[in-house]
Order: structure tokens, then C-alpha cells, then sequence
């Protein structure tokens, strides 16, 4: 039994399909610092999102750089016929390991320090029209 489908819908489930992704995994940085970086990037063009990222003034924006760069790489290796419009489709961060120290407190009691670190997936893909 063969299905036939529509171009126009082959054509958007194709456009779907191109996407690549790029991760960063222990990232000494909390990830509610990650998130408010993360934030303005999603949904955006990749090139504002560049611009965006190298202009701003928070620690975490240089690493997210890195990555974009990483996730347009690797969409170009795949794709090599197709670079233009291409859209941060998802970037979503998730906590990740926790160091646990101790801080001396007064009185000879001891504070915990929590170290935290994320975990950053971003994929990208093509903008569909």
C-alpha cells in the first residue's frame, strides 16, 4: 500500500527534519544565570543571536557563543547546500552536578556551599515560511 502526500507537506516535514543540535555539559555556571542568558536567544536568527551574545556583558553569554558556533557547524557538515535562515529552534538548560563544600561559620558551626553547573542543549534548524 503506497500513500501519496502532498509536496507542500513533504516539503515541511523535510524542513523539520534538518535540524542539529550541539550540547555543553558541566558548565561551572548556575543555571538561573545560564537561563537568563538562554532566554533572549531562543527563537531568534542566528546571526542576531551572535550579535546578541557577543555584546552582552554576562559571564555566561561567551560560553553559549561557543556553542552556537559549535550547533552551526554542525549543521553546515550536514547540510552543506543549505546555511541560510537558519533559527535557534530550542535551547533549554538543565541543572547539573552540585559540588557540595563547606564554608567556616562563627561560633565554630559550618555553612554548606553549593556549587552548581548545568547542562545547555541547543538545537538549530531551518526557518520554516
Amino acid at each position: 500500500m503506497v500513500v501519496k502526500q502532498d509536496n507542500n507537506v513533504s516539503k515541511l516535514a523535510q524542513s523539520e527534519l534538518k535540524t542539529a543540535f550541539a550540547k555543553l555539559k558541566n558548565c561551572p555556571t548556575s543555571p538561573r544565570k545560564m537561563r537568563l542568558v538562554a532566554d533572549q536567544i531562543r527563537g531568534l536568527d542566528v546571526n542576531k543571536a551572535l550579535v546578541l551574545l557577543k555584546h552582552s556583558s554576562k559571564a555566561a553569554s561567551l560560553k553559549l557563543e561557543k556553542l552556537l558556533l559549535s550547533a552551526m557547524a554542525n549543521f553546515q557538515m550536514k547540510y552543506s547546500d543549505e546555511s541560510s535562515e537558519i533559527i535557534i529552534k530550542e535551547i533549554f538548560v538543565d541543572s547539573g552536578r552540585m559540588l557540595k563544600r563547606m564554608q567556616p561559620a562563627p561560633q565554630g558551626r559550618a555553612h554548606r556551599i553549593r556549587k552548581r553547573s548545568n547542562h545547555v542543549t541547543l538545537i538549530v534548524g531551518l526557518k520554516n515560511n
